[in-house]
């Protein structure tokens, strides 16, 4: 299983899509531990270009602190899972948490809504 959380400085970012950097892990499912992290800049952010980029790593789940509605379909209809509303921690926290089942979620920071923190 692999996670994709987007970062800055270490922590997780609000803003998913103009992202530096990413933290990709794998992650043993059975024994929920991450086997390795990797942390990897993102192509130029266009509609659509995170899904691919990021179903070709094979990625499953995406932790988020927000997300617009089109971006969530689109990784929707590429099979990955996407929580929004996740705190600025560090992504390990983030991710261990998730497999213990209890991650703790927000509002949608950035949902590219009317008055949404980030909309556009």
């Amino acid at each position: 299983m692999k996670f994709a959380v987007p970062t800055a400085f270490g922590k997780l970012t609000a803003h998913f899509g103009h992202c530096k950097e990413f933290a990709i892990a794998d992650v043993d499912e059975n024994t929920k531990t991450i086997n390795k992290t990797e942390i990897l800049e993102p192509p130029p952010h266009e509609p659509g270009v995170l899904p691919a980029w990021l179903e070709n790593l094979g990625v499953n789940v995406v932790i988020a602190g927000g997300m617009g509605n089109r971006a969530q379909t689109l990784f929707s209809e590429k099979g990955i899972k996407v929580i929004t509303g996740a705190e600025t921690i560090e992504p390990d926290k983030l991710i261990k948490a998730y497999l213990d089942d209890n991650l703790v979620t927000g509002d949608n920071v950035c949902g590219h809504e009317p008055g949404s923190p980030c909309s556009h």
